[in-house]
């Protein structure tokens, strides 16, 4: 892309951290992280030094340069609330009894920036995002339910569902989410503030399975598994009036739309997606199992 320096490296890592502060960016969007919540319960102490340190020293580094107009931090709303939390979801439902160590962080990392809008003046906009999906991530161990359910799906394997499968999740395009980071990077009113990026709408987990394998023409159907310990969470749901008041933010893409757009993509890019799908031996129990189940079948 023209005008843009892409530096492959670690947050964690100074010397990485140097050459890109060299360039005195103004606007800052955190997004890296050690992802996501089974990676995180598999290697915790990696996802405390990447979250949380990783964390740090990209917020001491922007205090350092000085002159930064927005940090925007890319909280999570699946990780935050706990599980006890009335729907739907607001920003002040924050619980101290979150169940992996990913959640802990992204609390941790939030409660960071705090301290630096508060001591430092560092103008500081937190976001929680909830269930993004869409073009462009590639399946694997650790991804997300909607990469994983669509490649099994083109693969012709019935879609793993833990527990009943009515759990749902609130899942929000990634389009939307780029649009709500943009205006949080420009919205004067956002600055100390947290708030919700979702659609606001709730799937269960079996309608998006059986939506997938219907728009893929998958006919292996379902196979039932047994819940993951620390997926605590029946309902996810968040409130986005928040994010409406301060940003503007109106999610425009229907959850139909997403998918048939995500499977689109999944088609037009399907032999490197076959390539780089990361299921290799010692991977997490939750995939694990299944693998194992899809191979004794």
């Amino acid at each position: 892309l023209p005008n843009v320096l892409f530096v492959e490296g670690s947050i964690t890592n100074d010397i990485d951290l140097k050459r890109v502060f060299h360039e005195k960016p103004t606007y800052i969007f955190h997004l890296a992280a050690f992802f996501a919540n089974q990676n995180s319960v598999d290697y915790p102490e990696k996802d405390l030094l990447v979250s949380q340190l990783g964390t740090i020293k990209m917020l001491e580094h922007a205090v350092l340069q000085g002159g930064v107009k927005r940090f925007v931090y890319a909280g999570s709303g699946c990780a935050i609330y706990g599980a006890q939390a009335p729907l739907p979801l607001k920003e002040e439902f924050i619980s101290m009894h979150l169940s992996t160590p990913y959640q802990i962080s992204k609390m941790a990392g939030e409660l960071y920036c705090n301290f630096y809008w508060h001591h430092y003046g560092l103008p500081i906009v937190k976001t929680r995002f909830f269930n993004s999906y869409g073009p462009g991530e590639v399946p694997g161990q650790y991804r997300n339910v909607i990469p994983n359910f669509i490649y099994w799906a083109m693969k012709g394997q019935p879609l793993p569902i833990t527990g009943e499968g009515k759990m749902t999740r609130d899942f929000t395009y990634v389009m939307d989410i780029v649009d709500a980071l943009l205006r949080a990077g420009w919205s004067e009113k956002a600055i100390g503030e947290e708030m919700n990026i979702a659609s606001a709408h709730e799937i269960e987990i079996v309608q998006l399975a059986e939506t997938i394998n219907i728009l893929t023409d998958n006919k292996a159907g379902l196979t039932y598994m047994d819940r993951r310990k620390w997926d605590t969470k029946s309902r996810l749901l968040a409130s986005i009036d928040k994010a409406k008041d301060l940003l503007g933010y109106d999610p425009l893409t229907t959850f139909e739309d997403g998918l048939e757009q995500t499977i689109q993509w999944f088609r037009e890019n399907w032999e490197s997606i076959n390539r780089d799908a990361e299921f290799p031996p010692g991977m997490s129990s939750a995939v694990k199992n299944y693998i194992l189940q899809q191979e004794q079948a």
